[in-house]
């Protein structure tokens, strides 16, 4: 009987995991500008996941908001100009454009990301490959298949003609290759968050190698499906530590800079 119950379960999470990524809203980029860039010392920028939109982060942004955060994020385009499917790489260039474009007109404070799923590795790719690092002091990653994901096979057939990325998420792909060579920027805190119940990135396929990097980190959510890393309390519980602990880290360094220069 218990083994009944928990093989209900799994099915009940696997099914609102994909009614997650089936629940298309083709007007879920077109959100209402609500961010004060003339006074944002504290900007994070969201990335959605694969065939999402801006509008997936609707429950974070607003607990983000609330704790005094200035929140944004970056309409990728895609499928009917609205489903993230587009490579890894152009979703990347699309967000350093952005950044460096409110940068250049802002005094923004330090960049935190936010990437869910393949959001996470745009990020990553963004930081590691394309000078995010001179911006972002946190990048925090829900669920996102660092080392690709098997699922990504399945969506080969219907979507592989359409959404390239789906070919770079598949397990040991060329761009996972390539995006895992190299360090990644020591001075940026790179935190990996996974669930063993997720059925979309399933374990260990979201796992940073960390070595000897004392700023990468992994961290385990028990039960936690694919879809509820935008959801659950915990999860955000979980990215406002982190945030934190990339403000503090920030404010040491700049302590230490200030501190050496009076010496």
């Amino acid at each position: 009987m218990n083994r009944l119950v928990l093989t209900a379960r799994k099915a009940r999470r696997a099914l609102q995991d994909l009614r997650g990524y089936l629940d298309f809203d083709r007007h879920g980029n077109d959100l209402v500008r609500r961010t004060d860039f003339t006074h944002c010392p504290r900007p994070v920028l969201l990335i959605y996941g694969f065939l999402g939109t801006r509008r997936s982060f609707e429950v974070i942004e607003r607990r983000l908001r609330r704790d005094g955060y200035c929140v944004f994020s970056v309409n990728l385009g895609g499928l009917f100009d609205a489903f993230n499917t587009r490579g890894i790489d152009e979703s990347a260039e699309k967000v350093r454009d952005k950044v460096e474009r409110l940068y250049a007109r802002y005094s923004l404070g330090p960049l935190s990301i936010i990437g869910h799923s393949k959001g996470g590795l745009i990020g990553r790719y963004y930081v590691k490959r394309l000078g995010g690092d001179r911006r972002v002091q946190t990048l925090v990653t829900l669920a996102s298949p660092h080392n690709g994901s098997p699922t990504a096979y399945l969506g080969l057939p219907l979507m592989g003609a359409l959404a390239p990325s789906i070919w770079q998420m598949t397990p040991m792909s060329p761009f996972i290759r390539r995006l895992k060579m190299g360090p990644f920027p020591e001075h940026v805190r790179f935190v990996s968050v996974y669930s063993k119940a997720d059925r979309f990135c399933p374990f260990p396929a979201a796992m940073l190698e960390t070595g000897s990097h004392e700023n990468l980190a992994n961290f385990e959510l028990p039960e936690v499906g694919h879809h509820e890393f935008l959801t659950k309390k915990r999860v955000y519980d979980l990215i406002a530590r982190e945030l934190a602990h990339g403000e503090a880290a920030r404010r040491r360094s700049t302590l230490g800079v200030v501190g050496a220069s009076e010496g």
